[in-house]
This record gives C-alpha cells, sequence and structure tokens, in this order.
C-alpha cells in the first residue's frame, strides 16, 4: 500500500517511509491511498482473540508488501506485553447499552500509550535494519511526551526530544518525562503555551535541510502509524457488543482530533 499526502504535493512513500518521515515534505499529512476493507466475516473473527493478535489482523492490510510487516507479530506482541490488564482494551458497563472502553492500562496510564508503544518498536526496528538513526521531536501539553519518552527510552537507533509547557503540566506528567535517565531522552520545557511548543515543532519541520540532516521525524498524531495503531480498539470494542450484526456507536472525548480520526477510519474500513 502507498501512502499519499493531503496536499498532492510529495512523492508517495511505503508504509516504511511514512513512518520514517511522519510529515510530507509538502506540509501534508500522510493518508492511505485507500481505505482497505474488512469484510462482515473478518470482523466477526476478531471476537475471543487475544489484542494484539486483532491488532494485528486490523494494521495488516496497511502493511502489505512492506517490510515492516515482518516485525508487526513481534511488535504488537512486546508492545503490549507490558499492559497491566490482560484484556489490554477492556470494556466496562456503565448503564445499560452504554460502555467505558478503558485505555489507561498502559505503562504510563494515557490512553496514548496502546499506539506509542507500537510505533517507537516499529521505527527502531526500520531503522536497524536500514542501518540508520532518527531524531524524534514532539510537543506536549502532558500525556503524549509521558508516553512518547516511556515508549522511546533506551532505543538504539532513536533520540527522542519532547517540547512541553513549563509549569503547565500536571506534577505526575512533569515527573514521567523529567525523570527517564536513558541517554537518548532529552526533555526541554518551554517558557510558554503548548501552541509555542507546536509552533517549534512546526518550525523544525518546514526544514527540509534540517529534516534531512538529523533524520527529523515525528510522534504526534501528524504521524499515520499513530493512528492506525489507535484504529485496532475501535474494531475490539465494536466486535465485544456484538459487531458487524450490531450497530454499535462511539462518543469520543476531542482533542486535536486524532482518535476519534481513528475512528473514522475504522467505520470507513468496516463499510
Amino acid at each position: 500500500m502507498r501512502f499519499v499526502s493531503t496536499r498532492g504535493e510529495a512523492p508517495a512513500l511505503s508504509f516504511e517511509g511514512a513512518l520514517l518521515a511522519a510529515l510530507a515534505r509538502d506540509g501534508g499529512l500522510f493518508l492511505p491511498e485507500a481505505w482497505p476493507k474488512l469484510q462482515p466475516d473478518e470482523i466477526a473473527g476478531l471476537a475471543g482473540l487475544d489484542y494484539a493478535d486483532a491488532a494485528g489482523r486490523v494494521m495488516r492490510p496497511f502493511l502489505e508488501g512492506d517490510r515492516c510487516l515482518a516485525d508487526l507479530d513481534a511488535v504488537l506482541e512486546e508492545a503490549y506485553g507490558s499492559f497491566h490488564h490482560p484484556a489490554v482494551a477492556p470494556l466496562r458497563q456503565i448503564a445499560p447499552n452504554t460502555f467505558l472502553l478503558e485505555l489507561f492500562h498502559g505503562p504510563t496510564l494515557a490512553f496514548k500509550d496502546l499506539a506509542m508503544q507500537v510505533v517507537a518498536r516499529l521505527m527502531n526496528r526500520a531503522l536497524l535494519r536500514q542501518g540508520a538513526h532518527a531524531t524524534v521531536i514532539g510537543a506536549t501539553s502532558g500525556d503524549t511526551g509521558a508516553a512518547a519518552i516511556e515508549a522511546f527510552r533506551g532505543l538504539e537507533a532513536i533520540d527522542i526530544f519532547i517540547l512541553h509547557p513549563k509549569g503547565r503540566v500536571s506534577d505526575v506528567q512533569r515527573r514521567q518525562m523529567t525523570t527517564a535517565t536513558e541517554r537518548n531522552v532529552h526533555n526541554i520545557a518551554v517558557e510558554g503555551t503548548f501552541d509555542d511548543c507546536q509552533g517549534i515543532v512546526k518550525g523544525l519541520f518546514g526544514d527540509n535541510a534540517l529534516r534531512d540532516r538529523l533524520g527529523l521525524t515525528g510522534i504526534n498524531s501528524i504521524n499515520f502509524a499513530r493512528i492506525l495503531a489507535q484504529i485496532a480498539y475501535y474494531f475490539t470494542a465494536a466486535v465485544s457488543l456484538g459487531a458487524p450484526y450490531r450497530p454499535v456507536a462511539f462518543t469520543v472525548p476531542t482533542g486535536n482530533f486524532g482518535d476519534i480520526f481513528a475512528g473514522y477510519a475504522a467505520r470507513e474500513m468496516g463499510r
């Protein structure tokens, strides 16, 4: 499968290429040329599987023909093996026909662990295969940075730089981000707001010469691999509630639209 820029002015890339580039050269976001489809029997077949197995079935069509495909099963097993609940993303009923999808059982207790643990391992394996090194940079208001640092700490082929607004994250999140001792982790407190942090990151990505020199890549939701890993829990939750033979509706609290976009992608795959 090829991935194309939303602005249409950058070359199409493989999954591995889009994973490592994060943002297209024309400033657009990478998306698949078309949404792969899962048939009703394939969706129903996710029932009863371990979460890592189910996630692999959902993600695999996006990696067909790509070198990262050979890494996928091992990456998923390793990524979700560190979660504190055997179901990884369990459902809890709170009222008739109303359930909560618990996405806080990862190592930093943030839903972003579900994608970040996968993306970090896929990136590191791809870079080791290429004999390359990357510099990951991201901006955070708290949970993204903690999840990213936890996922990338100690990886051989990656240095990670996280910018957060000084004094504007919770004390727990600050400690999660600033107490990692691995040499590849660099945390920067910025005098300003999250938007200031994000502006710095966008400015760096706008310098193509710098991107090439540092092997710059991103782990905010500009990176489609983040979205891809999140698609899986929409399928596992829906199947647990009777999909595809029973309609299921999701209500998603939304920040920058990344999580709910993963839900949109799941809907497109299951249409």
